[in-house]
């Protein structure tokens, strides 16, 4: 079956709803959105920090957000971008509240802001201790009440489609690289369906899941990152790979691990070993709120040194009803699993992230590839460099996007759908009977990716990761060819395909700087 959109959104966090809404708006044609779950199921939801934004003008200003950002980043971002982000935050903030969003204010009424990991200022916007799912709230509310976007849910984009499905041969030198639409599988019918678009927007968020224990949701596969890399299209600064310092130790939660905001180390919190002793002054001056690829790695380091698979966090300092009221989320988790942590200390640990690196986007977030443009987590726009500075993550999804819309509402009549695209081919291939083996593929590129492409890396792991996936994908591959096309083995192979991006970035990465760390390539000491 042949559909047509003016607008194709492949993805459903803030960064995807957001773009939605605002093509939509503009009357320019039909939007949809591809969820490959449900609407709301995304990253976004899962952020409890918040958002950061210079807001508070007394004392913070731009130079000082971009200046932070810069260095969190191991002077490795694109200052174009950090500027971008940074100068359009409190508009953008401003379009989110109009949206519905709401942030928690002071008495006076303005934002009650937070400070975290790397700030030098309080900038960060929250809800509570659930800021992702209050803005994952009052998105989806304004799409579902827009006529203008179809959401399609339990639909899972398989491939993008260029010149390639026409019997052009493309490679990484084709310099004219075009999105025609996607190939989209429909739950339904189990036939793959062919989606023809004026514009794409890549929007799939993370990686997290190709790692054996990670704060994001099942569904963050890798998905946006490996179609765009098999269709030819650029694929940057992928070795980046942020380590959050302390999601909860708690055996069986995996995916996802439940996360410890970095608020909670700006409200105070204090890390230490189960002993009670504190190990922070070892590694950075600015202790507990040290940016996290340095926590993360100190973290890992004193486990690795004391034989322990936890440290803890520790609030029983602070005043037990404002830990209560600003961390209610945080309390009642640890609660329902006998801790207290108004009494108790906090048991956590590293665990996969965010991903610094993705499709390479410019500043109007188009990516390599003509009439597609990548939003949000599985972009490479060049603001996070080595390191993600806490809380620019979503601010970045919602500039974007706002550049993106832009920039393809001021295109999109230039554009028209390919008509002779052919419609998906499965004849000669059969139903998969082997499930066990997808599953048992899942979890050996979990530990593998843990094991040997983790916090801290060596030529030899990297090198033995290399070996490991590449025998995965010649398996995958040629199961792939032989079978149906179902959302399992397509997961499984994107789970490969990035994974195997990780590691060959990393070992063309010749130095430790930022999230990559190699114990062969030891880091320039600064005077």
């Amino acid at each position: 079956m042949v559909k047509r959109y003016d607008f194709l959104v492949i993805g459903s966090g803030v960064a995807g709803m957001s773009y939605a809404l605002k093509v939509a708006n503009a009357g320019k044609g039909r939007v949809a959105m591809v969820c490959k779950t449900t609407l709301a199921e995304a990253n976004t939801a899962k952020a409890q920090g918040g958002i950061a934004s210079v807001t508070n003008l007394k004392v913070d200003d731009f130079e000082k957000h971009i200046e932070d950002t810069m260095i969190a980043g191991d002077h490795l971002s694109d200052r174009k971008a950090v500027e971008q982000v940074v100068r359009n935050a409190p508009s953008q903030i401003a379009e989110l509240v109009k949206w519905g969003v709401n942030f928690d204010r002071t008495d006076s009424g303005e934002f009650d802001l937070h400070r975290e990991g790397g700030h030098s200022e309080f900038r960060i916007l929250h809800h509570a201790d659930d800021t992702g799912a209050e803005i994952q709230r009052g998105l989806m509310e304004a799409v579902r009440q827009n006529p203008n976007i179809d959401v399609l849910e339990n639909h899972f984009a398989v491939e993008i489609i260029t010149q390639h499905h026409l019997g052009v041969e493309v490679t990484r030198r084709t310099p004219d690289i075009e999105c025609f639409g996607a190939y989209i599988l429909n739950p339904e019918t189990n036939k793959i369906d062919t989606y023809l678009s004026r514009v794409t927007l890549m929007a799939t968020g993370g990686i997290g899941s190709i790692y054996a224990t990670t704060t994001n949701p099942n569904i963050a596969t890798g998905d946006g990152i490996a179609m765009v890399y098999r269709a030819k299209g650029t694929v940057q600064d992928m070795e980046f790979v942020q380590f959050h310092p302390t999601a909860l130790f708690h055996p069986g939660e995996t995916h996802p691990a439940y996360l410890i905001t970095e608020a909670m180390r700006g409200y105070g919190g204090i890390l230490r070993l189960p002993n009670g002793e504190e190990f922070m002054h070892k590694y950075d001056e600015r202790l507990s709120l040290a940016p996290r690829d340095i926590v993360a790695r100190a973290i890992d380091k004193e486990m690795k040194i004391h034989g322990l698979d936890h440290v803890c966090l520790d609030v029983t300092h602070k005043d037990p009803e404002e830990t209560k009221h600003h961390f209610p989320n945080i309390y009642a988790k640890c609660l329902s699993i006998g801790i207290d942590i108004t009494k108790q200390y906090i048991p956590v640990a590293p665990c996969a992230h965010y991903m610094c690196g993705g499709i390479k986007v410019d500043l109007n977030a188009c990516s390599s590839i003509h009439r597609l443009y990548a939003v949000g987590e599985c972009s490479c726009t060049g603001l996070h460099g080595g390191n993600r500075l806490a809380s620019n993550s979503l601010i970045e999804a919602v500039v974007y996007a706002d550049a993106a819309a832009k920039h393809s509402l001021q295109h999109i009549d230039e554009y028209s759908f390919n008509e002779r695209i052919p419609e998906w081919n499965d004849e000669g291939t059969m139903t998969n009977e082997e499930k066990v083996l997808i599953a048992q593929d899942v979890k050996e590129v979990g530990q593998i990716m843990s094991t040997y492409v983790g916090i801290v890396r060596s030529n030899l792991r990297l090198k033995r990761a290399w070996d490991r996936l590449d025998l995965l994908y010649e398996e995958t591959e040629d199961l792939f060819k032989r079978v149906k096309a179902t959302r399992d083995i397509c997961e499984l192979r994107n789970m490969i395909n990035v994974g195997y991006l990780v590691t060959r970035q990393a070992i063309e990465r010749k130095e430790s700087r930022g999230l990559h760390f190699n114990v062969d390539y030891p880091p320039v000491t600064k005077d």
